[in-house]
């Protein structure tokens, strides 16, 4: 699942078909956000870009609603936005499928009211077992599995608490297990393919648009990821 934070250009829709086209199982579009709490120095940038744009949420999912691409779309915000009424009927009006809200607790997830939107929970390697059973239960669509304690971005390495955490979070449901923060290279896509069910990848992809790249060039990189996904180190 390939990420990008919608308005970042004036073609940034492009992007989701040349990520469709390279064999992206699902797309996240981060809505840009003026205070991204988990979110690191790449995507932030990419989110100040966009509202420096004149990007809202409305404006980026009247975008969305104009097209339409073959694979779900999950969309990431904050609570702050989430939280507000019609939030959901704007996202299924835009083709959205999927939610994820990484500062709203479980505790609070009464509060968000999004009928036909699957919202997928996050978990991370500190999560308690008790709270990571609820967020299997309570969890739609996939499960975020946070493989590193930190904000996102790119690293060096796939962090090493990313296999344990895969390994908890399957033994408490049975919807599919992304991992996601720090996946950058191919090599590691592939490397959490062997014990996870996907890869989220982010700050890579941003890190390359804000750098000038456009929708053929992250094609590109987008396939590469989703070949390294059939190699021999992902087959468990």
């Amino acid at each position: 699942m390939p990420y990008i934070t919608a308005g970042i250009r004036p073609d940034w829709t492009a992007y989701l078909t040349a990520f469709t086209d390279a064999g992206a199982d699902l797309i996240e579009v981060g809505l840009p956000f003026s205070d991204p709490t988990v979110d690191g120095v790449t995507i932030q940038e990419a989110s100040d870009a966009a509202l420096a744009r004149g990007a809202t949420p409305a404006s980026v999912l009247a975008e969305l609603a104009e097209i339409r691409v073959s694979v779900p779309l999950i969309a990431s915000t904050y609570a702050n936005i989430a939280l507000r009424p019609g939030f959901a009927e704007a996202l299924r009006a835009a083709g959205v499928t999927g939610l994820i809200v990484p500062d709203l607790p479980l505790d609070e997830l009464a509060g968000l009211s999004a009928p036909g939107i699957a919202v997928s929970l996050l978990a991370s390697p500190v999560t308690p077992d008790d709270r990571l059973a609820e967020i299997g239960r309570r969890s739609q669509g996939f499960v975020y599995a946070v493989s590193v304690m930190g904000t996102t971005g790119e690293r060096d390495q796939l962090s090493p608490s990313a296999a344990a955490l895969a390994a908890r979070v399957r033994q408490v449901t049975d919807l599919p297990v992304l991992l996601g923060f720090g996946i950058s290279t191919p090599q590691q896509a592939a490397q959490a393919a062997a014990v996870a069910d996907g890869v989220i990848v982010g700050a890579a992809i941003m890190r390359r648009i804000l750098d000038g790249a456009g929708p053929a060039e992250l094609g590109l990189f987008v396939a590469a990821l989703r070949d390294a996904l059939s190699s021999p180190i992902a087959v468990r």
